[in-house]
């Protein structure tokens, strides 16, 4: 099973991982005073929600179409 099957795979639990991710780093930025701990959890979160989609896409150039 090659990578891309994998990432189709598991694309519904890496966006509800990267969305949790988002939403509590949004909450603890809110509540903190320093925001940035929250912020950089919050963009990592983005990160891992998209990381299917960003696989996809550079798979794709990869091969030339």
């Amino acid at each position: 099973m090659n990578v891309s099957l994998w990432f189709e795979a598991f694309s519904m639990v890496f966006n509800i991982v990267g969305m949790v991710m988002g939403v509590g780093g949004l909450m603890l930025a809110q509540r903190s005073p320093r925001r940035w701990p929250g912020y950089s959890i919050t963009t990592l979160g983005f990160v891992i929600a998209t990381l299917p989609i960003s696989w996809q896409l550079v798979a794709g150039l990869a091969q030339g179409g």
